[in-house]
């Protein structure tokens, strides 16, 4: 395939079905040039522009389903018709193949889901206030398959020795369902009183494990501490990446 010249992440081969891809990019592309996928950080819009249309010719898909990510939980069904408009959301699923969805993050956890026969992938923007607010069991209960056959794969994301935040953070986690648990699992404690290093890829593994999801996937790559990957924690203003995912050809 043609992605195969891009710079990216992508899901581990040997635990994820071989009919669904995925992948992140990353902060250059394949000739070095700034790789931003996002329309609202400044950036030219005609750039921002090419390098979608780039991405989408390298691999291969005939449209792409961008959302207006807004720290939100609503879940969309993406068609080829609606990839012409961007709605507000925070997740998107589809069954129609070479369509790809796509999630924009510069710390923030991307989370591709897709069940093992390759019928059916969604994309979730995991934030703290999404996750907490339940983006990952919404997209779980829209794909048409049981939670017991998905697959999931956690993109770069900011990592548990970077993402330090205060008591408002850790009191939304303590208050889900099982909070106590999720609060040993996912938190340490900060450099000073009231804060705390958070764990988001703990913490979205623990989501959608209740959820059902059989099998999670991720190389844990922090986007603070990797410079070939935008993050917003490091640099302010800053860039976004894409994580696309999409259902091959039958």
């Amino acid at each position: 395939m043609a992605d195969r010249q891009l710079p990216f992440e992508s899901p581990p081969a040997a635990r994820w079905p071989p009919g669904v891809r995925a992948l992140t990019t990353r902060r250059r592309g394949p000739a070095g040039q700034s790789w931003n996928l996002a329309d609202h950080v400044g950036d030219d819009p005609e750039v921002v522009a090419a390098n979608r249309r780039a991405l989408a010719r390298a691999t291969g898909i005939e449209a792409v389903q961008w959302l207006e990510q807004v720290h939100g939980t609503r879940c969309v069904e993406a068609t080829r018709d609606s990839a012409s408009r961007v709605p507000r959301a925070d997740a998107a699923w589809t069954r129609q193949r070479r369509l790809g969805l796509a999630v924009l993050t510069a710390d923030c956890v991307p989370v591709v889901v897709c069940d093992r026969a390759a019928s059916v992938v969604g994309v979730a923007h995991g934030g703290w206030r999404g996750l907490v607010g339940g983006v990952l069991e919404n997209l779980v209960a829209a794909l048409p398959a049981p939670a017991g056959e998905l697959v999931a794969w956690l993109g770069p994301a900011i990592g548990p020795d970077a993402y330090e935040v205060g008591d408002d953070v850790r009191s939304a986690v303590g208050g889900l369902a099982d909070g106590a648990a999720l609060l040993e699992a996912c938190f340490r404690r900060g450099r000073e009183p009231g804060k705390y290093w958070l764990d988001l890829f703990t913490l979205c593994e623990r989501l959608l494990d209740r959820a059902g999801v059989g099998t999670v996937s991720t190389g844990r790559v922090c986007t603070f501490h990797d410079q070939t990957l935008f993050s917003f924690r490091r640099e302010g203003r800053t860039g976004r990446m894409a994580t696309l995912a999409w259902l091959d050809p039958g």
